[in-house]
């Protein structure tokens, strides 16, 4: 009978300020019933009555007794518990609806997007140049003084005499330069990969179009259900797509968020700050992956600002 009922916060909380006024109103009853009787009436009513001692007596008049009516309460204790029940077990918590834009992810733009930088190579140093062999002429004649031989035999009579080498000082050359600093590595950040990165909630099903379909509808729902329309947009009849580009990292956070493409009036503040509360979520986005290995990928997303048609 009651299995189909259910009832919103708005109306649990009407039903409740209604048990309590209900309960209110008992207790203005009771309290009227109860000084109803002044005691010298009762005195008179019951002067005549004979005078009996009862160990079970609560009180000295009948009329007065607090739990004649103890049956009455139970029961009206019972009913509201009974409704109180009724509007724990029914009460339900309907979701929004979302309004999401037909072709919400689709671009009739094309976005100039400039190239990652790339960890630089230098260059490998030249090769040393081929040494100069010169050739000497056949028809050269050399000097007799160079061809002239000098007689340095000794014999036992010979004094020989030692002279000793010149010692020529030469200054130390100066230090080589220090070796320039490595180049900055710069971390790869790919545009397309073999599996591009999803919105969380979907893993559990079976076949990757199925994740990467359910994994659009959520994002999708989460970025409508936050979004606010800017009331300087909606004021001057602001419309149009904000697209937001961000990098979904090797575990699945969201880094560098950046609007690549506004409309103006606040739009695409409201549109970034959305993104960034993505990281905010239990779960993480499924990084992309890149021949098996997970790698951190571009992600642009398009995000329509629409105003309502009364």
């Amino acid at each position: 009978m009651f299995s189909n009922l259910t009832f919103t916060s708005t109306e649990v909380f009407a039903g409740l300020v209604l048990l309590v006024a209900a309960v209110l109103v008992l207790i203005v009853i009771g309290r009227y019933k109860m000084t109803q009787f002044a005691e010298k009436d009762l005195r008179a009513i019951h002067a005549n009555d004979a005078k009996k001692i009862s160990i079970s007596s609560r009180s000295k008049y009948a009329e007065v007794d607090v739990l004649n009516d103890t049956s009455v309460f139970f029961q009206i204790g019972l009913v509201v518990g009974l409704a109180l029940m009724l509007l724990a077990f029914n009460w339900t918590q309907f979701e929004e609806d979302v309004v999401i834009p037909e072709g919400a992810l689709e671009m009739q733009f094309d976005i100039a997007m400039e190239a990652p930088p790339q960890t630089a190579t230098p260059p490998p140093p030249p090769p040393p140049p081929p040494p100069v062999i010169e050739e000497v002429p056949d028809n050269v004649i050399l000097d007799e003084d160079q061809t002239a031989f000098t007689d340095q035999s000794a014999d036992a009579n010979t004094a020989l005499v030692y002279t000793p080498p010149a010692v020529t000082t030469t200054a130390a050359p100066p230090p080589p330069p220090p070796p320039p600093p490595p180049p900055i590595a710069v971390k790869e950040i790919f545009k397309v990969v073999e599996d591009m990165p999803r919105f969380p909630g979907c893993e559990d099903l079976g076949t990757v179009a199925e994740k990467k379909a359910c994994a659009q509808k959520e994002l999708l729902a989460f970025v409508y259900a936050n979004i606010k329309y800017p009331s300087i947009a909606r004021e001057n009849s602001v419309e149009g797509t904000v697209v937001v580009r961000f990098v979904v990292t090797e575990n699945g956070t969201i880094e560098d968020a950046e609007i690549i493409r506004d409309i103006g009036a606040g739009c695409g503040a409201e549109a970034l700050r959305v993104v960034k509360l993505m990281n905010d979520l239990p779960e993480r986005w499924t990084p992309g992956m890149q021949r098996g290995r997970k790698v951190p990928v571009y992600f642009n997303l398009p995000v329509k600002f629409m105003l309502e048609v009364n």
